[in-house]
């Protein structure tokens, strides 16, 4: 803290300047705008990790369930037919057969281990598997015709959740639509 006393009677020196032990606000408002700094660049680095942290468990998560619909394909002969997600849970769950059709068979896939939304899979046919981001996971197979492509399409919308153009004709995903390149594929070209 900086003040102006009267000098003593000396008379040319009006004021003189003293400092006390306390700071300027210069020196705070430095001190502030460091803190802000760096407090910027820790949450910068955190949202970073944060986000490939979610990319690599999607990821994963995708690879564990292409291994489980290898897993059913070896099983029934063919992948699940359906393009919705609750289809594709059932089946892996050991709950529909390829056409659809209610059966009672071994699970290839441990739900527990996926986000879920709607609850337990085992008593709602509703039931779907979340990527991290909230948004279930996309899968089709042989869901319109004619059906060209040998395998399944199996994705997640990525960090804005969503998939701008859908299937080509015949099956095939638009892995070049505008909207699509932070999408996850399970099969990608």
């Amino acid at each position: 803290m900086i003040l102006a006393r009267k000098s003593p009677a000396r008379g040319k020196i009006p004021f003189r300047v003293t400092r006390d032990g306390g700071f300027t606000l210069l020196e705070i408002l430095l001190v502030v705008a460091l803190v802000a700094v760096l407090s910027g660049l820790v949450l910068g680095v955190g949202r970073y990790a944060r986000d490939r942290g979610r990319t690599a468990r999607a990821s994963a998560e995708l690879a564990s369930l292409a291994a489980a619909l290898e897993s059913y394909r070896l099983a029934f002969g063919d992948y699940p037919r359906t393009d919705r997600s609750p289809g594709l849970l059932q089946a892996l769950l050991g709950r529909r057969g390829p056409q659809g059709d209610a059966i009672t068979a071994r699970s290839m896939i441990e739900a527990g281990r996926f986000s879920l939304r709607a609850g337990d899979p085992l008593l709602s046919e509703a039931s779907e598997m979340l990527d991290p981001w909230g948004e279930a996971y996309g899968y089709a197979y042989k869901s319109e015709l004619p059906w060209s492509n040998p395998s399944y399409v199996l994705y997640s919308g990525g960090p804005d959740g969503r998939v701008s153009a859908g299937l080509l004709p015949g099956g095939f995903p638009d892995y070049l639509a505008s909207g699509n390149g932070d999408n996850l594929w399970a099969n990608p070209p």
